[in-house]
């Protein structure tokens, strides 16, 4: 080991470096979002809302505020893992900081309700709820929750979160649907079924019970991205090619088209009064 010459300074900035280190990786961990085991509900019919907000997510389908504007068998959480809170697979830790964002595909700064409805029109293959309802507040109440204490940072080019899914770096002109059938069988399958139309441990990956042609899944890249962060869930090992290969492969099979004046409520339903309709005296 090289000596220091007396009185070199060498040794405490060694020091300081490390120290600095120390309190920066310190501050990265503070800054990690709490579990919601960590997180507390807000007193009051603020927290009734966020939990009705979940319980929606978890069941879109099937609860009686939602089930009306879903037309497939998928809920919010076939896509925002664990309810949202899945901190890779789409999650809903810290979006609600990204809004108001930028839309391309709307082509204009949209809402984080906004955003949610869409999903409604797209994911679910449903009609659009409207804005101010108790549903799309209760959504994006909860979603917002799980951004309770983070800095606001809203996007200026996509509407997505500190945590979106990241891109891959393969283009997607390298997917091969033939391995993605094989992968298929061997990797998804047990799960979503040889015909893609799912069971009690997955959703329909495809047929009119799934995502229409307007969602963003049904864009090879987006779903290869997605696959590779979020499946299979309890071993998350595929390889950038195997994603985009399974991706093109389910997205191969028939699926609903989209039509967007299909999927909008009646234009005196696009969004309501929610509040009170005589002010207290």
């Amino acid at each position: 080991m090289a000596r220091h010459p007396a009185g070199s300074s060498r040794p405490m900035i060694a020091m300081v470096i490390g120290l600095s280190a120390f309190a920066l990786a310190t501050t990265l961990r503070s800054a990690e979002p709490k579990s919601t085991t960590e997180r507390i509900l807000p007193p009051g019919k603020l927290g009734e809302v966020v939990r009705l907000g979940r319980e929606i997510v978890e069941r879109t389908g099937e609860h009686p505020l939602s089930k009306p504007y879903v037309a497939n068998a998928l809920t919010c959480q076939s896509c925002h893992l664990q309810a949202g809170q899945d901190p890779q697979a789409a999650t809903f830790l810290g979006v609600a900081t990204a809004y108001p964002a930028w839309s391309p595909r709307e082509k204009r700064v949209v809402t984080l309700e906004d955003r949610v409805l869409n999903c409604f029109m797209r994911s679910m293959n449903g009609v659009r709820p409207p804005l101010g309802s108790e549903v799309s507040v209760a959504v994006t109440t909860y979603i917002t929750w799980l951004s309770a204490g983070e800095s606001l940072a809203m996007n200026p080019d996509r509407p997505l979160g500190p945590r979106g899914v990241p891109s891959l770096a393969l283009p997607a002109a390298q997917a091969d649907a033939g391995r993605g059938k094989v992968l298929y069988a061997e990797r998804c399958a047990s799960c979503h079924a040889d015909d893609g139309q799912g069971g009690e441990d997955g959703p329909p990956v495809w047929g009119e019970r799934s995502y229409n042609q307007g969602a963003g899944m049904s864009r090879n890249d987006k779903l290869a991205a997605w696959l590779k962060v979020a499946m299979p869930p309890d071993d998350r090992d595929l390889s950038e090619q195997q994603a985009l290969d399974i991706a093109a492969w389910v997205n191969a099979h028939p699926r609903p088209k989209f039509v967007l004046k299909d999927h909008l409520p009646p234009a005196d339903r696009l969004g309501e009064y929610n509040a009170a309709q005589q002010s207290p005296e």
